[in-house]
């Protein structure tokens, strides 16, 4: 089981388009994915499920809200598979498949839970507070761990808020790798940089804190690479303003996806209100099935980055 981290600083640059349809892909490949969404805005979980049904079934029990509301509370999370749930409008699409697209839910109230769990990395010396540290930060590691024993998926995919919380903090220590979606512009691009080198020095910390625990585990996710999003296209090649961007990207030694998601509003936009991601959608030709097969060029060239090809 392979666990993704899908992170940028600069909100609105379609991390959860990305998510949604890297999602739907694999599940259509006939793969097992859990989504499990940490971004307080709840976009994700809004693709999936109607905000009605959120607010009436799943929004004071079901979300990972719910969850840390536990840690933070002093009192042992219960497992992660008491959260999810099945999103039925997309799943229908992969009866014949074999695949399933399962969801934590996130919770408008997320944005308080980095407050509460802060004050828990308080100790009464320097020992406590390092242990303390790796205690809260580790608890969703932890609880993935749970679920790998019992191989309910092929891979899980975290939808991470446009910040570097606690919350985020505790998907990155919990992945094996990192997706970074990005719109090829100047303000999307500028935090990349900023956010390998946070990656690092949260993967240096943590490993120095876990060595003081005999049971501690290292943690070493890597950076599979930017995808740039919204791209315009013009004779066959994004325009020469983004081509700008995605040039400065690669010079910052990242790995870059050569496959990409182009700007289109009216499908893009139009997919959450039906909760089900465009690339379920087998549009028979022109513009809106070229979106799709570009999709599904970017989802095999992921598989091959996840298989180190």
């Amino acid at each position: 089981m392979n666990v993704v981290a899908v992170i940028n600083y600069k909100g609105g640059v379609g991390k959860t388009t990305v998510t949604a349809n890297l999602a739907a892909e694999l599940a259509w490949q006939g793969k097992r994915v859990l989504l499990i969404d940490t971004d307080a805005q709840a976009s994700l979980t809004f693709s999936f499920v109607k905000p009605d049904v959120w607010d009436s079934t799943y929004k004071d029990t079901k979300t990972i809200k719910s969850w840390f509301d536990a840690i933070s509370g002093g009192a042992e999370p219960p497992s992660l598979e008491d959260f999810v749930i099945t999103p039925r409008e997309a799943n229908l699409r992969l009866r014949k498949n074999g695949g399933k697209i399962d969801l934590i839910c996130s919770h408008l109230g997320l944005i308080n839970v980095d407050l509460e769990l802060a004050t828990l990395l308080g100790g009464v010396n320097l020992n406590q507070t390092k242990r303390n540290y790796i205690k809260v930060h580790g608890k969703l590691r932890e609880a993935i761990q749970a679920l790998k024993e019992k191989d309910n998926y092929d891979i899980i995919l975290i939808d991470c808020p446009p910040n570097f919380n606690i919350v985020t903090k505790n998907a990155i220590v919990a992945s094996e790798n990192i997706l970074i979606p990005a719109k090829p512009d100047y303000l999307s691009t500028l935090g990349i940089d900023y956010l390998q080198r946070s990656v690092k020095e949260l993967v240096k910390e943590y490993n120095e804190y876990a060595a003081l625990d005999p049971n501690g585990e290292q943690i070493s996710p890597d950076i599979l690479g930017v995808v740039f999003t919204m791209i315009q296209i013009t004779s066959g090649a994004p325009i020469r303003a983004q081509q700008q961007f995605i040039s400065q990207t690669k010079r910052l030694d990242v790995p870059t996806f050569k496959n990409y998601f182009r700007e289109n509003k009216t499908i893009f936009a139009s997919a959450p209100q039906e909760l089900v991601p465009v690339v379920l959608n087998r549009f028979p030709d022109g513009t809106y099935s070229n979106v799709v097969e570009e999709i599904e060029n970017f989802v095999e060239e992921f598989d091959q980055s996840l298989l180190g090809l």
